[in-house]
């Protein structure tokens, strides 16, 4: 093999892997995570400040409603998190709509009760990706919100963990 034809092999094997790793099969999941304070006023309140070292999961299922995948980050001090996730685990393509994204926990003592505005308690289903551009697929969502245990809404279901027995 002449070394023109060694050099163009190493050089096409050398960009199909920097096109992996420039994020074509990967995707994005990104957002932030907020602190609700209720005692403050009402732009203040909507506003939030945000949370430093909060976590997100995102938890994603096969066709047979097993788990596939599950991954977290902790969110930056402008309260951001970015969670990578591959298209394809174990050799199985990945579906984007059959994963979820949460609240995990907050280390902010005077703000970590997790409220459900955007889905953050109960989970957030991927729908439609928020910015595809060449190889980049991106979720955006949110923002979650974490409140201060003076914030917390009272249980008001009608049920007691007492079976009626005082």
């Amino acid at each position: 093999m002449g070394p023109l034809l060694r050099l163009t092999m190493a050089a096409s094997l050398l960009i199909g892997c920097i096109n992996i790793v420039a994020g074509g099969d990967v995707i994005h999941i990104g957002g932030k995570v907020l602190c609700q304070d209720c005692t403050q006023g009402w732009n203040e309140w909507i506003n939030g400040k945000p949370l430093k070292d909060c976590k997100v999961s995102v938890t994603c299922l096969d066709e047979r409603s097993r788990v596939m995948h599950y991954a977290s980050d902790l969110t930056d001090e402008l309260g951001q998190f970015d969670i990578t996730i591959n298209k394809f685990i174990n050799g199985k393509k990945l579906n984007p709509k059959k994963c979820s994204v949460r609240l995990v926990s907050s280390p902010d003592l005077a703000c970590n009760v997790m409220t459900d505005f955007a889905g953050g308690r109960s989970g957030v289903q991927l729908r439609g990706p928020s910015l595809v551009y060449r190889d980049l697929v991106k979720y955006v969502l949110g923002p979650f919100y974490f409140t201060s245990p003076m914030c917390e809404e009272p249980d008001t279901s009608g049920s007691d963990d007492n079976d009626g027995k005082y």
